[in-house]
């Protein structure tokens, strides 16, 4: 919004120049959604508790350590999801139709995840609204957001799939784009879902991830940086840079109220936003494989739950002591703490690796 209020006058005063640039704008989003945080945060927590009573059930098979977090109100994730929305449209070019595309996949999301939320609270349970209607809506906005960014996104980008390591080259998956774009997108935010179980584990490593796709993104939109790299230059995807700032920046804000012992859990009203957008971002940056690779954390939370889930079935015998993985750990013993810091290390390592995919080529 500052940016086409502000930007055209630049002619008359100078400095409203400096909305012209991304890393200026993307800065001012990081701090404008930090500073909505932390201003919302005790009113959201205070109206949460009120509301919600013994706030999220805590599953009684767990880690008997988290007995303890019972009356924690959940459904944090509204914070998040007022403080991204309302700085994204502060400081983003509102005629970028990408930063509609992933904006329209976060809010989806993200009144799937208040839904289901809102249906444990009420029957007092971990389940929420039933798992195949969830998963319905979740493919039906991916599906749409995918046949959006194929309609605005210029051939051949708009149906291939780009290859890490290699130049150049592009696979035209033709049609079956939309339905890889729309896994990739339920993918991501279904993994983000299930890594979030300990007390700044999910918003300390979505931030860690979303803070390579702002880089991905500023590079890829730049057709300068593109060429140097010799990734493919995706014109307009600059501006998710800024989405991703206030990504950043609403989840400083809420890891404050988040870090152990929390005083709000997200939810899944949180944790389906935030992993749907990065999926999204993912497909229109065409670095949808990279993404396996910075997202890494999640793609382990994923596959523990698959094995575990495949073993028990197939062998009667359980690989972990409980999946996802992180609550496996908690069982061997680890304090939660310990388990959160180490698993954000391994996420610091797979982003490092992630982003090295820009170079070797």
């Amino acid at each position: 919004m500052l940016y086409n209020l502000l930007f055209p006058l630049a002619k008359y005063f100078e400095p409203f120049n400096l909305f012209r640039y991304l890393t200026f704008r993307t800065g001012g989003a990081i701090l404008t959604a930090l500073l909505i945080s932390f201003w919302i945060g005790p009113c959201v927590i205070r109206w949460l508790k009120s509301k919600q009573g013994e706030g999220q059930p805590i599953r009684s098979d767990g880690p008997e350590t988290h007995q303890k977090k019972k009356g924690t109100p959940t459904m944090g994730g509204l914070m998040i999801i007022f403080s991204v929305t309302l700085s994204t449209l502060l400081w983003v070019d509102l005629s970028n139709a990408y930063m509609w595309i992933v904006l329209g996949v976060f809010l989806g999301y993200g009144f799937i995840g208040f839904w289901d939320d809102y249906a444990k609270l009420t029957k007092s349970s971990h389940k929420g609204i039933p798992g195949k209607l969830r998963l319905f809506l979740e493919s039906a906005i991916a599906l749409g957001a995918v046949f959006a960014f194929i309609a605005v996104t210029p051939p051949p980008l708009n149906h291939t799939l780009a290859v890490p390591f290699l130049k150049n080259v592009l696979l035209n998956l033709g049609w079956f784009f939309a339905v890889f774009g729309m896994l990739v997108i339920v993918g991501a935010a279904n993994a983000v879902n299930l890594t979030d179980g300990l007390d700044g584990l999910a918003i300390g490593s979505i931030m860690i991830a979303t803070s390579c796709f702002g880089l991905i993104s500023y590079l890829v939109g730049n057709e300068m940086f593109s060429s140097y790299l010799q990734i493919h230059n995706v014109p307009g995807a600059g501006e998710l840079a800024v989405f991703c700032g206030s990504l950043i920046g609403a989840g400083l804000g809420f890891l404050w109220y988040n870090a152990p012992p929390a005083q709000v859990f997200m939810g899944d009203t949180g944790s389906l936003a935030m992993g749907g957008a990065l999926g999204a971002i993912a497909v229109i940056t065409k670095h949808e494989i990279v993404l396996s690779i910075i997202g890494g954390l999640f793609v382990m939370e994923t596959l523990s739950v698959i094995i575990q889930v495949l073993s028990f079935k197939m062998r009667g015998k359980r690989v972990f002591r409980m999946a996802p993985i992180h609550h496996h750990f908690e069982k061997l013993g680890w304090a939660e703490t310990t388990v959160v810091i180490r698993f954000w290390i391994i996420a610091i390592i797979l982003a490092l690796l992630g982003l090295s995919t820009l170079k070797l080529r």
